[in-house]
């Protein structure tokens, strides 16, 4: 379902923490504003029309990971959604930079981070809990890929993917990416909005046992995403003439730099087989890899994809060091294959 080298609105992942909003549904854009205030020369609202024609527009195809991809892999089990494989998800989007925004408004020195606000309502209805407000340190809400974007492959955002506008932080996790945008706050601190503190979206600052409690003190923020790709031919389980080449694809992506390789095996890493690695469509893309296999003989495989960045950090061959959320889960990817 992920094969498609961008992926399709219906087929991208989605992630709420709240409730959509009744703007999202219904499309209607009346009393609708961004706003834009704190550490600034000056504050304002924007309507989207005035973002769209003001400011340069952008568009760049972008991958968005949740950080919990993969915590249905970890042992004990971590709380939250049992993500297997299928959070992520790379789109095309149109938008502003919201360095263009923020620098016609003014950044005062004295800027540390930014926090986002949404029209999503808590779950419980309250109007006074926000359901998730996080965001990013104002290096990080300055980078030229940051983006405000209101398309998505080519149309208005869905109603589950923040219409009408939606923040993208790429490289970082997509609960960065606030959805339903309504309000940005350029903080003198790092922002602590629902869901920035505790143990949401943090790791333990040192190496932990499975299962080991982990005080507050010894958690840190999640950045930039890790090394990570996935197979997305052929199906898992499927039967094959063992006299038959088999394609194996795939994507593989990271949240900084670009991928440098994708090796595949079939014989439990005995051997590995470079695959052809094409370049990102721009920064902050997947990329794409593809290879073909000959099975020497009848029986059963397992076919294993493994990326490794222009550092050399690869993907581990098991689910990496625990974390009491289960994050960050950047194993290789494997599937079965019967040759017959």
């Amino acid at each position: 379902m992920l094969d498609d080298e961008v992926t399709p609105n219906h087929l991208h992942f989605v992630r709420n923490n709240g409730h959509i909003p009744e703007r999202a549904k219904t499309r209607n854009l009346e009393n609708w504003a961004l706003r834009i205030d704190g550490e600034l020369a000056r504050s304002r609202s924007f309507s989207l029309q005035a973002l769209q024609h003001e400011f340069k527009n952008h568009e760049s195809q972008i991958t968005i990971e949740c950080a919990g991809n993969g915590r249905a892999g970890y042992y004990p089990n971590a709380s939250g959604n049992q993500w297997t494989l299928g959070a992520v998800g790379c789109a095309q989007y149109r938008g502003v930079r919201l360095v263009d925004v923020l620098n016609s408004l003014g950044v005062r020195q004295t800027a540390v981070y930014i926090g986002y606000y949404g029209e999503d309502p808590h779950l419980s209805r309250d109007p006074n809990k926000s359901p998730i407000s996080r965001s990013v340190p104002i290096d990080k809400a300055l980078d030229p890929q940051t983006l405000l974007v209101w398309e998505m492959n080519g149309k208005p955002l869905p109603a589950e993917h923040g219409f009408p506008l939606r923040l993208v932080c790429p490289g970082w996790p997509g609960s960065t990416c606030g959805k339903w945008l309504n309000r940005i706050w350029v903080r003198d601190k790092i922002h602590d909005g629902t869901k920035m503190t505790g143990s949401s979206y943090r790791t333990p600052r040192h190496p932990v046992a499975p299962g080991d409690k982990v005080a507050e003190s010894d958690m840190a923020i999640i950045t930039v995403m890790p090394v990570k790709s996935m197979i997305t031919l052929p199906k898992t389980g499927v039967s094959i003439a063992q006299a038959t080449p088999i394609e194996i694809r795939g994507h593989a992506w990271i949240g900084s730099g670009n991928i440098e390789r994708v090796d595949v095996t079939y014989d439990f890493g005995a051997t590995w087989q470079t695959t052809k690695l094409e370049n990102p469509k721009n920064k902050y893309a997947w990329q794409r890899w593809s290879t073909s296999i000959h099975l020497p003989k009848k029986g059963y495989y397992e076919v294993w994809a493994r990326a490794t960045d222009k550092q050399g950090r690869s993907q581990p061959m098991i689910v990496p060091g625990w974390n009491p959320k289960g994050y960050l889960n950047n194993a290789m990817h494997r599937i079965t294959v019967r040759a017959v």
